[in-house]
This record gives C-alpha cells, structure tokens and sequence, in this order.
C-alpha cells in the first residue's frame, strides 16, 4: 500500500467512528484537504483493493480487511507516540506530526517488538486505545467534562483535541492525564466552569471542557 491509501483508510476510520453508516467523500475530502474529484479516484483504487465498499452517493464503509488494516496503522501511529513521550522525552503536543511519519514504516516484527519493548501499552499519551495485533480495541467509559455532575470526583483520562495548541495550554494550566477533576461551580449564561485540579482552583471555558475526556 502507498503512503496516500494509508492516510485515506486511517481517515475513513477515524469518521466512520461517528458515521458508522457511511463516510461521504465531502467529510474525506476536507479532512485530507483535497478535491472530491481526487478521493472518488482513490475510493475506486481501494475498492479494487477490497478494501473499502464504494457506490456513488451512497458514501463509502471500511471491508473487514481495510478495518484490519486502518487499525494497524492506528496502531503503530499511538506505539510510536508513547515511544516518544516515554523513553525519547518528547512532550505530548510534539509527537503526532513525526508518528504520522513512523506509522508507515511496514515491518511488523519491529511494531510487535516495540509494544513488547513499551511493555504492551493500552493508550497513548492522549488517552486513546491502543489497537493490539489482532485489531482488539480495549474501549473504557468515558464522558466529556462538560456533561459532568457537580461536587464529583473525576480523573482526566483523555483530550478530544490533540491539537498542538490544546495541549499546550493544558501544560499551561497543568492539566494532564490522571489530574483529578472536580467541578465546584458551573455558569448557566455560557457553561464556563469554576474546577478544581489536583487542588487549585481554576476556571475554564465550555470549549476547554468539550474536548478533555474523564472517567
């Protein structure tokens, strides 16, 4: 497989999360920022490949071998991230870019040796599951801050934003996964939050609490 039918099934994957139904090329199109006319080519190719299944109109859905396939890339993508992070002391707003880069490398010895080597991760640094070899997805239940209860003790275990800007600012406020979280006040006009993290007292927009996963 070419590095661009890679990145299309990770990107099919990633939107049929939320569009189980079926990926429209529009959504593929602006999330590769490409014209429709180039991914309706493409969605031919990979339909030729069985990977994927394509009808005009009709929008496009992962076979069993492109889920199989787009999970291992999802998988070597999160290993190399912790990686990373772990043992090369990068910071978690660092990592994305260059394990968009490592997660085309095709040895799957060297894949099955590092997760050994990272002793068999479940997430990455940004809380997401972390596909085993098989394709097995460990799924843990969690809800977004700002649906949270008042007065209740929550764990950070994850960001719906792994932007570089989003997790900068959490490093700012010193936020982080496993920061204990609790909610002391919440503002009916715009949803704004007074918390408390790990003991200090801070408050943050709606935004901020849209995109930071808790458990």
């Amino acid at each position: 497989m070419t590095i661009s039918e890679e990145n299309y099934l990770k990107v099919i994957y990633h939107v049929s999360l939320v569009a189980p139904k079926g990926v429209s090329t529009n959504a593929i199109a602006g999330m590769l920022d490409t014209k429709a006319s180039s991914v309706t080519d493409m969605l031919k190719k990979l339909a030729d490949k069985n990977l994927v299944s394509y009808q005009k109109y009709q929008g496009v859905t992962l076979t069993d071998e492109g889920l199989h396939k787009a999970k291992m890339i999802v998988r070597k993508h999160r290993l190399w991230e912790v990686f990373l992070v772990e043992k090369l002391q990068f910071s978690w707003d660092e990592v994305h870019e260059i394990a968009e880069e490592l997660e085309h490398i095709q040895s799957e010895p060297l894949i099955d040796k590092l997760d050994a080597f990272l002793g068999f991760p479940a997430f990455d640094p940004h809380g997401d599951p972390i596909p085993n070899a098989k394709g097995i997805i460990n799924k843990v239940e969690k809800e977004l801050l700002s649906e949270a209860n008042l007065n209740q003790m929550y764990t950070c275990v994850g960001v719906k934003d792994s932007s570089t800007e989003f997790l900068q600012y959490l490093d700012k406020q010193q936020i982080a996964l496993g920061s204990t979280i609790k909610i002391l006040e919440k503002e009916p006009f715009d949803e704004t939050l007074l918390v408390e993290i790990n003991g200090k007292k801070l408050t943050i927009s709606n935004k901020i609490a849209t995109n930071l996963y808790i458990r």
